[in-house]
């Protein structure tokens, strides 16, 4: 089996640095014999930094990359010098990479922007140096603060693919076809099932210079939300686009069926997803006659607009477009 380039899950340990101690110093030289303190406070230790990289497409670097473990802080020194901070490590990541914490599944990150950079692990605080703790009752405090312990432990990094549209449908509904139509990306496109195991992206350059992206998903089948197929691994890409667009080929044997299969998977995975806009385009719609268009159209969704489309012939493609274009940008 070919070995994919995309990798959309990692699990990495994290540990930031340890803050350095305080200093327990007194002023002694040649010319003061029992001068006050002068303890300098601990450094602080490196946090473990995710920042945002619109040039990465995949968590494939972070391969082999599963042990992070950041600098201590230095500690405090005499003359109320600091210990120097930790040397942060910055984790470049692709845009819509979310961290969670394996023990807890809580998000503790999300990156969404280019340069967007988000403390994963923070580095523990500096101790203060006795010099901090002189007053006026007490001249020589012979104490000072130990450096606070970094944060340690596992973090899953998932990315959830950005794109303004999403392709939803069965396997073979057409999906990397019409991408390959519309769009400058070359996926891999046969007549078998789960051609495409990875999402693929591209750009719709649309009228007067104006552009938007479209991603192509794995398939969908029934019991997907159920992790079933590519189930969760390929639901969790559809949560970041603005639409869905449910490709229905025109040979499918009951299109209202196939339609409400697909709405269902989704409800099931997560019923926000049914908050996004919906657009419905029939794909293969060269074999289809007025009369069939008629018949089909009457079988769909009153309120979802409708196109039908065929890559082949470049029907329907720009009123595609179009529809496509309208919904993004009506305001809702």
């Amino acid at each position: 089996m070919e070995k994919s380039n995309f990798v959309d899950q990692i699990r990495i340990f994290c540990r930031s640095g340890h803050g350095g101690a305080g200093s327990k110093h007194f002023m002694r030289n040649k010319l003061t014999a029992m001068g006050g303190p002068d303890g300098g406070d601990g450094g602080r230790g490196a946090h473990v930094i995710l920042k945002g990289n619109s040039q990465l497409w995949t968590l494939l670097h972070l391969r082999y990359f599963k042990n992070v473990l950041a600098e201590d802080g230095e500690n405090g020194s005499k003359n109320n010098s600091t210990g120097a901070f930790g040397k942060d490590i910055i984790i470049e990541v692709p845009l819509g990479t979310v961290a969670r914490d394996e023990e807890t599944n809580a998000v503790v990150a999300e990156i969404l922007e280019d340069g967007q950079e988000i403390i994963l692990a923070k580095g523990g605080r500096g101790g203060l140096g006795n010099s901090n703790f002189k007053t006026a009752t007490n001249q020589s405090p012979e104490y000072a603060q130990p450096g606070e312990t970094g944060e340690e432990g596992w973090k899953v990094l998932e990315l959830k693919v950005l794109a303004d549209v999403g392709l939803v449908g069965f396997p073979n509904a057409g999906k990397s076809t019409l991408l390959s139509s519309i769009t400058a990306a070359k996926p891999k496109i046969a007549d078998y099932a789960f051609t495409t195991l990875v999402p693929q992206l591209g750009m719709v350059e649309y009228r007067d210079g104006k552009s938007f992206c479209i991603a192509d998903l794995p398939g969908i089948i029934e019991g997907a939300a159920e992790g079933k197929g590519l189930g969760h691994r390929f639901l969790r890409h559809i949560e970041r686009n603005s639409i869905l667009l449910f490709l229905i080929p025109a040979d499918s044997a009951d299109h209202k069926k196939e339609f409400e299969i697909l709405h269902n998977e989704l409800e099931e995975y997560n019923p926000e997803m049914l908050q996004k806009d919906f657009v419905i385009a029939i794909s293969k719609s060269d074999m289809l006659d007025d009369e069939l268009k008629t018949a089909i159209a009457k079988e769909l969704p009153k309120k979802i607009p409708h196109v039908f489309i065929s890559s082949v012939t470049r029907s329907g493609l720009q009123e595609l477009k179009d529809l496509l274009w309208k919904t993004l940008n009506t305001a809702k």
